[in-house]
């Protein structure tokens, strides 16, 4: 069956809002939908209700899941039509067939939101909705910025028969069945090492005011991977993409915050709604500095992973071996890729040998 669908034009209210004139005009800050503080006594969990991993933020004991109930999430990517994300779309919905229907998964549909405007060559092997990017100029080279766009669209206008969803990304690899890590008005999210509102106070409060709480009210995250209701997203979302614009615009933080500005104003947005996340370290690992894949559910391979022949990392300098995914935006990496040397950490032999499968088994694999 074909996964092709094509949004209609965005509508006249959506449209208003992207008017920056009109939204900073207009642009309220919403109010806390629940106060996390009058909830009882916390404790981590697992998929099984059990304890275990120690996320850092952890899950009160009221809102536990019960042992063999099932709560699937739709799996959602934003994506462009450029050869370069075509390809990692491509292996990353391989893996996503291949574990959805093991045991310990709670993996429901899946949806490539592509924000080109227009439909491409992956229509038809991919489920795909197609969504307007933001109007010309308005990204300013920061095509991240059409995520949370493309997001707003796609709540409006999809069916989404499952009452959670997982903002995924192209270059995630499922690297076992996925649960869901999520627990009602408590989205389940990964804490990045590089997210720090604590340490950006000044900035923050230009978005999120005193008047709202602390600034450790922010959590250290982006929108991905994150599982979250699809009620509680549809209220983020549009103040995600707002605050995001405003970032934008703000010289001070635009410089401050750089390529990771799109994940600042989804933690504050969040938090502009009263919404606080579990934060799982187990979510996702990333090759070369997670070493092991242990408990951990998801691959991203954002960074490049360059090694001498005796197996040592030398990060910064090209290596006489490497797998970066950088390499290949011209079109996708030849199949059968060599292995690392050995010495290699478990995580990055893992993810060649998860790409050299998917590549091995994708019709037409050199299409672009």
């Amino acid at each position: 069956m074909s996964g092709r669908k094509t949004m209609g034009r965005a509508s006249p209210i959506l449209l208003i809002i992207l008017s920056l004139g009109v939204f900073f005009a207009t642009y309220n800050l919403l109010t806390m939908i629940f106060d996390h503080r009058s909830l009882g006594k916390w404790a981590p969990v697992d998929m099984d209700g059990a304890l275990s991993f120690d996320p850092i933020i952890e899950m009160p004991e009221n809102v536990r899941k019960q042992k063999n109930a099932k709560l699937l999430f739709h799996v959602a990517l934003t994506a462009t039509d450029a050869p370069y994300n075509k390809w990692q779309c491509r292996i990353m919905y391989f893996w996503y067939k291949k574990q959805k229907d093991l045991p310990g998964s709670e993996m429901g549909g899946f949806t490539r939101i592509l924000h080109s405007g227009n439909p491409d060559n992956l229509m038809d092997e991919i489920p795909t909705v197609v969504v307007d990017p933001l109007p010309a100029g308005m990204d300013r080279g920061y095509i991240v910025l059409n995520r949370p766009w493309a997001f707003v669209q796609w709540l409006e206008k999809a069916t989404i028969e499952e009452e959670y969803i997982l903002m995924a990304e192209p270059d995630h690899i499922f690297v076992k069945p996925l649960p869901n890590l999520g627990r009602g008005g408590y989205p389940a999210a990964f804490p990045f090492f590089y997210i720090k509102p604590d340490q950006h106070e000044k900035i923050i409060r230009k978005f999120y005011p005193e008047e709202k709480g602390p600034v450790k009210n922010v959590d250290p995250i982006g929108n991905s991977p994150v599982i979250i209701k699809k009620d509680l997203l549809e209220k983020i979302a549009p103040t995600w993409m707002n605050v995001s614009l405003r970032m934008k615009d703000d010289p001070e933080t635009d410089k401050t915050f750089g390529w990771v500005l799109e994940m600042y104003g989804y933690a504050v947005a969040s938090a502009l709604h009263g919404v606080q996340h579990i934060l799982r370290k187990d979510f996702m690992l990333q090759p070369p500095w997670d070493l092991e894949i242990g408990k951990r559910f998801i691959i991203h391979y954002t960074y490049g992973c360059d090694y001498n022949l005796k197996g040592e990392l030398t990060y910064g300098h090209i290596g006489e071996w490497r797998f970066d995914k950088r390499s290949h935006l011209r079109g996708p990496p030849p199949r059968n890729l060599s292995l690392p040397p050995p010495g290699v950490p478990e995580s990055v032999v893992t993810l060649v040998k998860m790409v050299n499968e998917a590549t091995a088994n994708i019709p037409n694999w050199d299409t672009q």
